[in-house]
Formats: structure tokens, sequence, C-alpha cells
């Protein structure tokens, strides 16, 4: 079913989070998802990696050895990377860890290609790893209580998946683009219980979705998602306080003002619009506190 036809049917669920689950069904299919469901109940398999990342990218060549080597240090083990159709020195970065099985390199051209990406993705990989993490370039996954993501997500087996709120970094003054490591340069980010960082996003288990309803959420087969705490998720994470005590998000929104102007002219991979506005740049940089 298309997405259109999609949000015309989930509209008329009154519950916000069936909505939403429902939204994402009937965007996977019906009849899709029934066939998965008869699939899984077969499977028998162990997954060759514990924890693996997903993300679509758009000359993001600079940010990748940064981001990839430190999610590396805090338990990732593989990478299904989906190139939007960059021009820049993303194929020559990602090169060494495509030889070494460390990245699958997908070519993934084309407008508003974030879901198609995540849709291929879980298609592909279901059964390869126990999680798979959907995130950007420009987030990084911190834990802060357990000493890696996977020591973290092992509290949380029963769940489908888990959400994790943002810590959203603004752009500290800087004005012009650095080689420096990300992290490094940019140390100031907002209040912790800014609303901005109510987003979440979601490290889930392949064998237990349909596919993402967008880049924050999942449409499960069964059971409920969990935030941070392990709490079950009973209302959408727009009107839930965010946790970043337990495990968060680094979100590099806008970097510096030079790099932010690059992200302008990149677009986004969902489609949402063709180019990032100025606003968003006011609208994200947030310098409340330094870590």
């Amino acid at each position: 079913m298309n997405k259109v036809a999609a949000e015309i049917i989930a509209g008329l669920i009154p519950n916000k989070m069936a909505r939403n689950r429902w939204r994402g069904i009937l965007r996977y299919g019906v009849i899709n998802a029934f066939r998965l469901k008869r699939e899984l109940k077969k499977d028998k398999s162990e997954p060759e990696y514990y924890l693996a990342v997903c993300a679509i990218a758009k000359n993001e060549g600079p940010y990748f050895k940064e981001w990839i080597d430190w999610h590396l240090r805090v338990g990732v083990e593989k990478f299904y990377i989906y190139d939007n159709g960059s021009d820049d020195n993303t194929a020559e970065v990602l090169k060494p860890y495509i030889e070494k099985g460390i990245v699958d390199y997908v070519s993934f051209p084309g407008y508003r290609m974030q879901l198609a990406a995540y849709d291929d993705c879980l298609a592909r990989h279901r059964y390869d790893a126990r999680w798979i993490a959907f995130i950007d370039l420009d987030e990084f996954i911190v834990p802060v209580a357990d000493s890696s993501v996977p020591e973290f997500l092992k509290k949380h087996e029963e769940a489908p998946a888990v959400e994790i709120n943002w810590l959203i970094y603004g752009s500290g003054g800087a004005v012009e683009k650095s080689d420096l490591p990300v992290m490094e340069r940019f140390r100031h980010h907002s209040k912790g219980d800014h609303k901005l960082n109510r987003h979440v996003k979601s490290i889930v288990n392949p064998r237990r979705v349909y596919s993402m309803i967008g880049c924050h959420e999942v449409a499960r087969i069964n059971g409920k998602a969990v935030d941070s705490h392990g709490n079950k998720i009973r209302k959408g994470f727009r009107n839930r306080e965010p946790q970043q005590d337990v495990i968060k998000i680094n979100h590099y929104a806008v970097r510096s003002r030079e790099e932010f102007l690059e992200k302008q002219n990149r677009g986004r991979a969902s489609g949402t619009q063709r180019t990032v506005p100025d606003e968003y740049f006011y609208k994200y940089d947030l310098n409340d506190e330094v870590d």
C-alpha cells in the first residue's frame, strides 16, 4: 500500500500510538505483514552480529571515519551504509571498512529515499543482526551508565525496539569548518529537558518489526517498545520528557555555520523538504551548557 493510502486509513484510528503503528503496517502491506509473520515463525537461525547500524548519507565523506570509529568503540560490529548519490570522497573513506567487512555499501540515489533505504535494510538484513540502530551521520550513540551499547541492550532483549533521546549540540559559535573531530569541536549543547530532545531514534530487533514508520519510530510486530529506562512506551515521544542519564544520542544538528550551509545544499534524504531551511540553524543552534 502506498504512503498516501496508508496515511488516509491510519488517520481514521483515534489513538495516536495505534495510529502510528498501523501507518507503518499499512505502508509495509497487510499481505506482506502476514507473510513475514509466518516466515519468522519458521526461522531458527542465529544472527551473525549483535549490533549493527543502518544509515543513509549524501556527501558526508569527511565525517564517516570519526562516526564509524566511535561506534566501533562502543560496540557496533556492522554498518549498512546507503549512499544517496554522493560525489565527494565517501567511497574513498569507506573503502578500508568495506574491505575489512565492517561496512556493507549500497548505492542508493534518488529523492525521498530514507524510508526506502530503511525498508531495504530490514529486507536484506533482518536475520543478520540481533539489533539494528537507525541513525544519521550527525548522530552519535553514547552509553552513559554502561560501558557499551550492547551492555545496555542486553537489559532490554524482551523489547522489539528501544527509543533513545537526543541531546542537541550547537555550533558553539563556530563559523568555519575544521578537520578536527566533531565530538572534540562541539561541546556546547542544549539543556537536557529542551523540547527538541524529546525526539528519539530507535534501535530495533529486526525480527520483531515490520518497518520504520519514519526516521524515529518503528512499526512493531508484537510487544511494546521501551524507553532508555526500560519503561514500556504508551505515548508518543513528543509527549514524554527526554532521558539522557542511561544512554543518549549526541545530535550535532548544525555543526559550524559553514558546515550547515553545506548541509543545506545536500538536501534531506527524508524528503520532508528539498533543502534544509535557514531557520533550522537558529532553531537547533543550542549552546546552553558545556560538556
